[in-house]
């Protein structure tokens, strides 16, 4: 094919089929992992934040600028995940180049790439070479360099996925932990597929995606979790896609407003609601959802309702209870029913579920700072893949000033949050303290690898267990109690206080009891405390204070 022009029906289709091949290599990219532990997200974040722009897109608009818009905001509040967070940037770069057009060819196409890369680099403090930005920008260069005012449509994405290819087998030298692991960066292979996919259903491929194949980070429903004698503590998660139509209002001119009123009548709690165009997306927390159901039929009709017990513990975010305006308010991320009760307990406002293997989105961070009802925001990321959303919701929320800590583990938002206290009012000198907690903790991380590894000169092979602290391999064990120990005699504990355990939700009693016995033993001098945490993946987390 010859393809000159391409426009908004194409560009979906094109969009769906980056899907569709993304889809096909999800577990290969969540495997591409520099450790080996089975906490590989890449391919499931990518995957839900292209579903999330695929969601928003309407397949019959015309022109390419009104499709990308819908994609990249779609896309924008669906991201999870560093890839999945600056996969959004490049497609919101991308739209800010097609924004002013119907349809577009090879040239306007390359430009708008070259947006792409502005927006992607600009979204990280400190953009690493090697990773998906690397191989964006020089796929884009290359393919620009090369097209001439004969090239076609095809031209483009045959000269982009080439380089794409070979900047992709380059980021081994780039980025010395990919080599010694032997895999290339995920976040770029993920890209490169989404990109073949684009090209082969511009070839005419038939490549289909359908919305909801990724199964998000969605658990199996527990039915048992709501008795017959059970009451209805949380209420009901409740979201809906509406569409405004002529005959009961007039689109164009419809204020947000009027359904945020409404929902503030019915007393819905965590609410989000925007419109785009004649669409209206409300998510509300609420003990009756088919009155408000009811009233805002009004306006038009339902495209998609989605109803939660969230006794069954399927919210994203905890149901805001009522309270009163706060100076600040904390939201934390955190995995694990214990840590998650932990946490509330020690004042987070709110609880974001997720972490490793499970990214909160954008919409997730919005959903919660909204249910806060404060004017200052405390954010605890706790996972260094978290980090890059959390600050994308802070941007766009504007009703609080929002502070992201770049606590990286929840070993350090732990730490964080034991000092932050209600009585401190300066903003400044509460979250430079919550800061320097953080970092002055040391944490470890107990997990089984899933593969044969050599990772910074340390070799571990499938079943062993590694200890993990700052980014390194310290010990390996066939026992995840012996890789504890090790762990902490390899660390420095001479003026060590306090050692605290999070238990996994896969440890037995009587291991985690043997484990506080030696502890105890052998570090009688320490305060030893010991939680329930329930976490995944890792049998035990610990922290040094």
């Amino acid at each position: 094919m010859n393809t000159q022009m391409i426009d908004g029906k194409c560009y979906a289709r094109m969009l769906s089929g980056g899907a569709a091949m993304l889809a096909a290599h999800r577990e290969e990219l969540n495997a591409l992992n520099v450790f080996p532990v089975a906490d590989g997200d890449t391919g499931t974040n990518m995957l839900l934040t292209i579903e999330g722009g695929l969601a928003k897109a309407n397949e019959a608009c015309e022109s390419i600028g009104e499709l990308s818009k819908l994609f990249a905001r779609g896309a924008l509040l669906a991201a999870r995940g560093n890839s999945g967070v600056i996969l959004s940037q490049i497609f919101a770069g991308i739209n800010d180049g097609l924004a002013a057009y119907d349809c577009v060819g090879a040239a306007e196409l390359a430009a708008a790439y070259e947006h792409g890369i502005e927006k992607s680099y600009a979204a990280v403090q400190n953009p690493t070479e090697g990773t998906i930005l690397t191989v964006f920008r020089e796929s884009t260069e290359y393919a620009k360099a090369n097209l001439d005012e004969n090239s076609t449509v095809e031209d483009f994405f045959r000269l982009h996925i080439e380089e794409a290819r070979r900047s992709l087998s380059h980021t081994k030298e780039l980025l010395n932990v990919l080599a010694q692991a032997d895999v290339v960066d995920s976040g770029a292979a993920g890209y490169l597929y989404i990109a073949e996919g684009m090209y082969k259903a511009l070839g005419g491929q038939e490549l289909s995606y359908e919305i909801g194949a990724s199964g998000g980070n969605a658990a199996s429903v527990d039915i048992d979790a709501f008795s017959r004698d059970s009451v209805l503590e949380y209420g009901y998660c409740t979201e809906f896609l509406l569409r405004l139509t002529t005959s009961k209002v007039d689109p164009d001119s419809f204020d947000i407003n009027t359904v945020l009123s409404v929902l503030d009548e019915l007393g819905g709690q965590s609410v989000v609601a925007y419109k785009q165009d004649d669409i209206v997306k409300v998510h509300v927390h609420t003990f009756d959802p088919g009155r408000i159901l009811s009233r805002v039929q009004a306006f038009g009709e339902f495209l998609t309702v989605k109803v939660e017990n969230m006794n069954l513990g399927h919210s994203q975010t905890e149901i805001a209870k009522p309270k009163n305006h706060k100076n600040f308010a904390v939201v934390a991320v955190a995995m694990g029913d214990g840590i998650s009760a932990l946490f509330s307990r020690m004042g987070a406002d709110q609880i974001v579920s997720g972490g490793q293997s499970a990214n909160p989105s954008i919409e997730d961070f919005v959903t919660a700072f909204k249910a806060c009802d404060a004017e200052n925001i405390i954010v605890l990321p706790n996972n260094k893949n978290v980090i890059l959303a959390a600050r994308a919701a802070a941007e766009l929320y504007g009703d609080a000033s929002v502070y992201v800590l770049e606590t990286k583990s929840l070993i350090e938002g732990y730490s964080a949050l034991s000092v932050i206290t209600p009585g401190i009012t300066d903003m400044d000198t509460l979250t430079s303290s919550a800061n320097r907690a953080a970092c002055d903790v040391t944490g470890g991380e107990i997990t089984k690898a899933v593969r044969d590894a050599t990772v910074n000169g340390r070799a571990v092979k499938c079943g062993e267990y590694m200890a993990i602290s700052e980014g390194e391999i310290v010990a390996v064990d066939d026992c995840a109690e012996d890789a504890v120990l090790k762990m902490l005699e390899a660390a420095d504990t001479d003026l060590c206080e306090i050692i605290t355990l999070f238990v996994g939700k896969n440890v037995a009693d009587e291991q985690r009891v043997s484990l506080t016995e030696q502890l105890k033993e052998l570090y009688d001098e320490c305060e030893i405390v010991v939680y329930d945490g329930g976490q995944d993946v890792y049998d035990y987390l610990v922290a040094i204070e």
